[in-house]
């Protein structure tokens, strides 16, 4: 007697979905690897986190890569890995998901110039991006943080722009957000 699993046609179509955002995936790292490309695109994948298959096959490659789009998936946390790995990167785009925090790693990037972290669930700024001394552009519109670290911002050499829009800042925060600063910022504040 044979034993047949019957599968709801809402599960076959998961399968079918997940199936094709893996091969969305691979293509896009194909595309990559074989055009020697210096960047990334793997925005709007479903990916939950940064697959460990993609740094075996981006192994050769990873010095190259200097701008990742990470946008619109469902990443709750991003690990030391990939900063340790992709250490050449000027761009990063990580908005639209749903992450809290970063790793440490982060404060060691040497080339990052730009971050989008825009409409994730962070609740504390990040405060480790103030140790990376490239960063010109900082968005972190979109999400649930009260206080930023203006002193440890203004002392960033290369910060240029900041955007803290729709964000519930508390209201020392948007008091020291009117004085004038060195870099333009982007801030919700009632007049």
């Amino acid at each position: 007697m044979s034993l047949t699993l019957l599968m709801s046609s809402s599960t076959l179509s998961y399968s079918r979905e997940m199936a094709q955002a893996v091969a969305n995936v691979a293509r896009r790292i194909n595309a990559t690897v074989e055009d020697g490309k210096d960047s990334l695109d793997l925005s709007d994948c479903k990916l939950i986190s940064f697959p460990d298959g993609v740094f075996k096959a981006l192994r050769s490659v990873s010095e190259n890569i200097c701008v990742i789009t990470l946008a619109d998936n469902e990443m709750k946390a991003i690990s030391s890995k990939f900063f340790s790995t992709f250490t050449q990167l000027r761009e990063l785009d990580l908005q639209g998901n749903v992450l809290t925090k970063l790793p440490d790693t982060v404060g060691e990037m040497q080339h990052l110039t730009r971050i989008n972290l825009a409409n994730n669930k962070f609740s504390v700024f990040p405060e480790k991006l103030t140790e990376i001394a490239t960063l010109e552009w900082i968005n972190l519109e979109g999400n649930s943080i009260a206080e930023v670290p203006l002193e440890k911002l203004s002392a960033m050499p290369a910060l240029k722009w900041l955007n803290v829009k729709s964000n519930p800042l508390n209201s020392n925060t948007q008091s020291a957000l009117q004085s004038p600063h060195k870099f333009d910022i982007l801030s919700t504040t009632e007049s």
